[in-house]
């Protein structure tokens, strides 16, 4: 690889990575000035590096933008009017006693689909209280299984905002995606539901009275503890921009949420999925025919969502909802979607600069004589990234970035790329991710017990996903 590439790619992930862990910056600002730092040192010229820069931003975001924003929308909305928790009840009831574990695993990666992990759990989490203290279960281990099955889906299955920004900037197509992240999820739940039920027991007797008092009052029975809330919501929200301070109120609040049908809660889930997945079917199965042309239009991502979005604005909130209030829950959800949109158009900047500059073809001609196989690729590169930084969803966008080039030059089908890219994402959490701090304080844990709890689940998964990327690498060539 020609020394000058090699320096420009060093020297821009470099910076990329120096902004995001010891500056006062954040990971939007941090790829752009990798994007200048790449373009600059591989020499090319001031005026088409801005304009690289700008085309790579507009065309990424007009192709994943609209989706990011209206799914951060229906999962708001499921958050407010008590849909979420409507679905956790019913998964509460279909799994039955005993395997409590199991409906809370099962009801966070259903939820976690729309639904931010952060938010998730602390809506979530007064239920897994309950069941522990109602059916003599293990805080921890239900803890773990709610955290888990949150991040399953939320680390693999469009449209939560890393997975797809990958698919926008991998060029896959969603709705094969969808699958491929559904079928991986579900292939990993039993190791969340394992990992919970070995550690569960054993961190128990490491719940921290401080952090759980009732809880431990109670001794180890399951109070409802309500100072855990409190306790959890200042480290998250200090870890995460205050955004727990909401959900802290919800997680307080517990059954005060307005009760919903759970077929209507799900519907704004399920149906753009399904509408997505049937224009992929319909476009291969059908094509040429009325029945593809009117799901490649109901089936385009964008109106999926839109259709979702309105089924969740209309059904969901309760009658007397007013409409001011709806219209801040979205007012809301666009402000907490604005910087995952900004993160992803400066990924697609930052792809666009690789490409144009000759670095990305450069590093695919050189990573091929390597021994790793390049569908690996972007699976390491999301791991160091998370490692680095802590956010899965910025690991997820920076490894789809980087690897965009390879997956071009070398042949590896889009679809395992982003597969890739999400199964790196997972590993480590530790203090660096807010949702360490989420999972761990509102479950009571703190110190070495709160790192076997959630950085070893989440170590776990990125170790499972392993075998999973090499049979999918078989089967999608």
């Amino acid at each position: 690889m020609d020394v000058q590439l090699l320096a420009a790619l060093v020297l821009g992930v470099a910076a990329v990575v120096a902004i995001i862990v010891w500056s006062r910056l954040d990971a939007f600002v941090g790829l752009l000035v990798g994007a200048l730092v790449t373009g600059v040192v591989a020499g090319v010229p001031v005026t088409d590096l801005i304009g690289h820069i700008t085309s790579g931003f507009g065309d990424t975001l007009a192709g994943i933008g609209i989706v990011i924003a209206l799914g951060v929308m229906i999962g708001k909305v499921l958050e407010e009017s008590g849909g979420a928790d409507a679905l956790a009840r019913m998964f509460v009831r279909a799994f039955g006693k005993g395997r409590e574990d199991v409906a809370m695993t099962a009801t966070g990666s259903v939820v976690s689909v729309p639904v931010f992990c952060d938010s998730g759990f602390v809506i979530l989490h007064p239920l897994a209280r309950s069941l522990a203290r109602r059916y003599g279960k293990p805080l921890v281990g239900v803890s773990i299984a709610l955290a888990g099955g949150l991040a399953v889906t939320h680390h693999l299955v469009p449209p939560t905002p890393g997975p797809l920004a990958a698919v926008g900037l991998l060029g896959a197509d969603l709705g094969t995606v969808i699958l491929a992240g559904l079928i991986m999820a579900v292939l990993l739940v039993p190791v969340v539901i394992a990992y919970a039920r070995i550690m569960g027991p054993r961190l128990e007797p490491h719940l921290d009275p401080d952090l759980l008092p009732e809880f431990a009052a109670a001794g180890g029975s399951g109070g409802s503890g309500a100072s855990a809330p409190a306790s959890g919501g200042s480290a998250g929200g200090a870890a995460h921009g205050g955004k727990e301070g909401s959900g802290a109120s919800a997680a307080a609040e517990g059954t005060d949420k307005p009760r919903v049908n759970p077929a209507l809660a799900a519907l704004p889930l399920l149906l753009p999925l399904l509408l997505i997945v049937g224009n992929t079917v319909t476009g291969a199965a059908a094509e040429g025919t009325r029945l593809a042309e009117v799901f490649s239009f109901i089936g385009e991502p964008a109106i999926a969502l839109l259709i979702g979005l309105v089924i969740a604005v209309y059904l969901l909130p309760r009658l007397n909802t007013g409409r001011k209030t709806v219209v801040g829950w979205l007012t809301s959800a666009a402000a907490s979607a604005g910087m995952i949109v900004f993160i992803t158009g400066a990924g697609g900047a930052f792809g666009e600069v690789l490409r144009q500059s000759g670095v990305g073809d450069a590093l695919a001609e050189e990573v091929s004589t390597w021994a790793v196989p390049l569908f690996l690729m972007p699976f390491l590169i999301a791991t160091f990234v998370r490692i680095a930084q802590g956010s899965g969803t910025v690991a997820i966008i920076t490894a789809a970035t980087l690897s965009a080039p390879l997956v071009q030059s070398g042949g590896v089908d889009p679809t395992l790329a982003v597969l890739a890219a999400c199964a790196g994402s997972f590993v480590f959490s530790y203090v660096s991710d807010s949702f360490f701090w989420v999972v761990t304080r509102f479950t009571g844990l703190s110190g070495g017990a709160a790192m076997k709890m959630w950085t070893g689940a989440t170590t776990t998964l990125w170790l499972a996903s392993i075998p999973l990327l090499g049979i999918a690498a078989l089967i999608l060539g």
